[in-house]
């Protein structure tokens, strides 16, 4: 084949002879089109509508907790944005232990 095809011979190759070559159009001289620049408009800050709030698992935790050993215990709840149960335990444990020195988990509940 032969590779030194020029441009209107491959493209009467690929797409067919569909107007005679002597009725080749001249190409026509395009006019400057000026430029247009689009701005958006200043607008006033629009307030975005609030996504009304998914369910959010919700476990609650039953704590006993105290600063004395074997002395009076206070009940404690805490509530854990989670479904891991492991997880709303440990939290709990975690922000109880800021306070309060003995720590025992009760109970954990689905809200």
């Amino acid at each position: 084949m032969n590779s030194e095809l020029t441009e209107e011979e491959m493209r009467r190759a690929l797409f067919g002879t569909a107007q005679p070559d002597e009725q080749v159009p001249a190409p026509l001289v395009q006019e400057p089109v000026p430029e247009t620049v689009l701005t958006k408009p200043a607008a006033a800050p629009v307030a975005k509508k609030k996504v009304a709030k998914a369910f959010t698992p919700r476990l609650r935790v039953t704590l006993r907790v105290g600063n004395e050993f074997e002395g009076k215990m206070h009940e404690v709840i805490h509530e854990a944005d989670t479904l891991s149960s492991l997880l709303a335990e440990q939290e709990a444990v975690k922000a109880a232990r800021k306070k309060y020195k003995y720590v025992e988990v009760v109970s954990v509940k689905s809200m």
